[in-house]
């Protein structure tokens, strides 16, 4: 089937940042971060420079700016990760921007470099990109998800100025996946720019770059773990060089291990010679006693350096590799292992798309990471991130969390015959290993396109191809039991229950298989059908605390004949755990709403049920693990009027008292071993609040007593407590960032969120209100989104409102107001904040550029008038959504093929 879309657009209303040339050196310490798949490492004649500032960009069709001394003055300067548009929270329906777009960058390469091979490295370009330097076509790329390289060092300018132009056009596009036109999609594309781009310089003789080598299982470094124990391992690295020098390469190989503080532990040289205009493989060996080893709960991570130098002794490239010694395989009937050890706990943990509220797609470093902090905090310990290859910046975050992930190519129950779309499909599984094979996270492949009707020899390909390009430990890949091919797979998603009724899917495996894993892909969610999406695991935090608690206990409980968290811990050792279907509130292109099934939500601000999970980790203090753990106690009750009678509170202690009022009930939960099936069951005290007695006390001037008090007790001692006040008479507001001790970076595209919570005169959060908050934000950052896309002034939702405010160049003080509307004597008191933004760790190439205070905002319409355009939209409008019936009944068709009708 074909589709068309045409699209009309005009430019926004835009914010403008004053740029300035930076020219940092690195800070001391390493990023938290690899850029262009490795780490910068200091003297090894590697260098690393950030493309991210200075560009301009221009939404829409524009066939001459590839062109390099194309006019583009009157377009808009934007720092990358950029994503085309800023949105409303409310960004479903496929009411994104698609179609072209074009950023353009000037820039001057330092002298130093003109010795030097000259690669630029984009993480990511959505939809099909082409790329030119100073008016020649290096590129054409398609796919929105892989970093697209190219080699730039015979066309740069070193004598003046340089012209990189792109096009980025995430439309609908058949031939390379996903495929599926976004208005059929459950997910969005967005688009533009969204990850970082790099310009990494080295000597003629180089290691290449996996994803840039045609090289089954080489390229680039390539690290492995034949042994692995508490006594001693084994680590292999396999190097790929090339010589583009002019003559034959005599020199070393040289690799140093480094422990968790920087001490040597191992190292090792190699001798070796590299004929000109070719290229080879090098596999060294490194071996350490009584090594630290990487587990979820205990994710100690090594350096590696790679250093290569010649026969004088001076280094011509190097990097630097975070690695986790740890060795990953499921061993039959003896179940999963871990480093050689049975691995019993369950994997629990949740599926991610990576867009955000506001920014869509374009998140910054920074973000990745917190979400996955946000996520440890809460004790998951897997990831599966779909439908698409995600950011390194998260991988690199699950590697230093202890997140073990689950990789996925890009696909939604789309399949095209056409050859072109498998060899591109093969192309992107083969990337996928070859980026993210040396992540330490990296548990589980998807090679498969997700809920697709695929021929048969696709699935036996896409199995081949990951044991091909990831031979030496096992390769756990993974299908649906009802997808052709699924025989051949070493692991198969399954539910651990069969479905009601008697009925079998294909998406249930029925009887387990010793020699096979098996995993739940998605649980939780529960709607009615696949058009109208209504559902009890789909809940807003505007909408309370009863739908709130209502969602926590069907993640928790069998209150449907379908997967939650207590028959997955109750679930055989063959089935190793499942993965939520939402962390997040995400947008969806084939539905008006979002996604309300997440744990938090858009801005990655808690429901109660990420509580209900937090509740699920050990209880124990994890000392290697930096992430908050332990134990803890959390009251689901904010003592509003409507708050139920029964308080749930969850904990993972052995006991937990919970005091109502100061002279009030007193009750007592000892959980019993017997009564679980999940680690941490739903506390529910009865009949423990009744508004009426609050109220009574409040008439009696006792505001003091009333109060519920949790404590948490492990072997007779309280180790944690929770305190939960109602509110009172709102006063004021209250700032806070949301940074998770992450500082806000002035990059020009760092970003982090400010919530404003409506709080009485003591500190309580005024839960039920509807103010709508508005924020100022001055000096070294830039509130995103304004009243025509509602972010700002912003509705509180369940007591907080937030915002995102992005970094400048320029590392200093930030104010940040918020204030309720109008001023009356009463009103909610306004509140300021100070933050301050810290000078990035990275060196970054671009040019001044002049801070603009407006831009003509036009729309081409080629002779129509404005009520003949309005009126072609509305028809075009019409028409989709004809068409948009048909693509909805497809889609529900294939979500009950594979299982999911309930």
């Amino acid at each position: 089937m074909k589709y068309t879309k045409t699209i009309f657009s005009g430019l926004i209303c835009v914010i403008f940042f004053l740029l300035q040339l930076f020219a940092l050196g690195v800070q001391a310490g390493e990023s938290r971060f690899s850029t262009a798949g490795f780490y910068e490492l200091a003297g090894s004649g590697r260098e690393v420079y950030n493309m991210n500032v200075g560009w301009r960009f221009y939404k829409g069709s524009c066939p001459e700016a590839w062109q390099r001394d194309f006019d583009d003055s009157s377009w808009e300067v934007v720092s990358i990760p950029h994503g085309l548009e800023l949105l409303p929270e409310e960004a479903s329906g496929s009411i994104n921007y698609q179609g072209e777009a074009w950023y353009r960058k000037t820039f001057s390469v330092p002298e130093d470099l003109k010795t030097k091979k000259v690669y630029l490295h984009f993480e990511g370009i959505m939809g099909k990109s082409r790329i030119w330097l100073n008016g020649k076509l290096l590129r054409e790329h398609f796919n929105g998800y892989l970093p697209v390289i190219v080699d730039i060092t015979e066309g740069l300018n070193f004598e003046g100025e340089n012209t990189l132009s792109i096009c980025a056009d995430n439309s609908d596009d058949s031939s390379f996946l996903p495929g599926k036109p976004q208005q059929a999609l459950d997910f969005t594309y967005f688009g533009g720019i969204y990850r970082d781009c790099f310009l990494v310089a080295h000597g003629h003789v180089h290691i290449t770059d996996a994803n840039y080598e045609d090289e089954i299982a080489g390229g680039g470094v390539f690290i492995h773990y034949p042994f692995v124990s508490e006594d001693k391992a084994q680590i292999g690295v396999k190097i790929h060089l090339r010589n583009e020098s002019t003559g034959l390469f005599k020199g070393k190989l040289l690799l140093t291990l480094r422990d968790a503080c920087g001490k040597e532990i191992s190292k090792g040289v190699k001798s070796l010679s590299l004929r000109k205009g070719k290229a080879d493989h090098y596999d060294m060996n490194l071996y350490v006693d009584c090594p630290a080893l990487w587990t979820p709960d205990s994710p100690i991570l090594h350096q590696l350096e790679i250093k290569l130098a010649g026969e004088d002794g001076v280094f011509i490239d190097g990097m630097s590799q975070k690695i986790g010694i740890r060795k990953i395989e499921y061993r039959g009937e003896d179940g999963l292992y871990l480093n050689n050890k049975p691995y019993r706990d369950k994997l629990i943990g949740v599926n991610r798309h990576q867009d955000f509220a506001i920014i869509g797609n374009a998140l910054p470093n920074s973000l990745h990471w917190r979400d996955a902090k946000k996520l440890r905090d809460a004790g998951v310990r897997i990831v599966r991130c779909i439908h698409y290859p995600h950011d390194p910046a998260f991988l690199d975050a699950c590697d230093e969390f202890g997140i073990l992930t689950i990789l996925a190519v890009a696909g939604w129950q789309f399949w095209n015959d056409e050859p072109v779309f498998s060899e591109r499909a093969y192309s992107d599984i083969r990337g996928l290993v070859r980026r993210d094979r040396n992540h330490p996270s990296t548990f589980m492949w998807e090679p498969v396109l997700n809920e697709t009707h695929f021929p048969k020899e696709y699935a036996y390909n896409a199995k081949k191809i990951v044991d091909e390009e990831y031979p030496y430990e096992q390769a756990l890949s993974a299908c649906d039991p009802g997808s052709p091919g699924s025989d051949c797979f070493p692991v198969i998603y399954t539910h651990p229950t069969s479905v009601s009724g008697g009925k079998k899917s294909v998406y249930n495996a029925g009887t387990l298989k010793e020699e096979t894993m098996y995993f739940t892909r998605e649980f939780g969610d529960n709607v009615d059908d696949w058009n109208s999406h209504n559902s009890n695991s789909r809940v807003h935090r505007s909408w309370g605390e009863s739908p709130m608690l209502q969602q926590a206990v069907h993640y928790a409980s069998p209150a449907y004949a379908y997967t939650c968290l207590e028959t997955l811990y109750a679930s055989q050792p063959a089935h190793v755990g499942g993965t939520l279907w939402h962390a997040f509130d995400h947008q969806r292109g084939y539905h008006p709403q979002p996604f309300y099934g997440g744990i938090m939500d858009a801005f990655r601000q808690p429901k109660i049920s990420y509580y209900m999970f937090m509740a699920q980790r050990p209880s124990e203090k994890l000392d290697k693990l930096p992430a908050e753990n332990g134990p803890m106690v959390y009251i689901a009750n904010e003592m509003t009027p409507f708050s139920p009678q029964d308080v749930t509170v969850y904990s993972n202690c052995e006991e937990v008292r919970l005091t109502v009022f100061e002279n009030g009930k007193k009750y007592i939960y000892q959980r019993s071993a017997d009564e679980r099936k999940m680690p941490a069951p739903i506390i529910t005290f009865k009949d423990a609040f009744h508004f009426m007695d609050l109220k009574a006390l409040a008439r009696a001037g006792k505001q003091k007593e009333v109060y519920i008090l949790a404590e948490g007790l492990i072997n007779g001692e309280i180790v944690v407590t929770n305190k939960k006040y109602p509110s009172w008479r709102p006063a004021s507001l209250r700032l806070r960032v949301d940074d998770d001790g992450l500082p806000l970076r002035a990059d020009g595209s760092d970003v982090v969120t400010v919530i404003a919570e409506i709080v009485d005169e003591k500190g309580t959060v005024k839960r039920l209100n509807n103010t709508s908050v508005r924020f100022t934000v001055t000096g070294e950052a830039v509130l995103l989104g304004d009243c025509d896309i509602a972010c700002n002034p912003v509705p509180a939702h369940w007591g907080s409102a937030p915002a995102l405010i992005r970094a400048t160049t320029n590392a200093g003080k930030i104010n940040i107001r918020a204030e309720v509307l109008g001023e009356g004597v009463h009103a909610i008191a306004p509140c300021e904040f100070e933050y301050e933004s810290v000078k990035p760790v990275a060196r970054f190439i671009c040019n001044p550029v002049e801070i603009q205070s407006k831009v003509k905002t036009e729309v081409t319409t080629h002779g129509i008038n404005s009520e003949e355009l309005d009126s072609m939209k509305k028809e075009i409008l019409r028409l989709k959504k004809k068409i948009s019936k048909y693509e909805l009944r497809e889609v529900e068709i294939q979500q009950e093929s594979f299982g999911e009708k309930k």
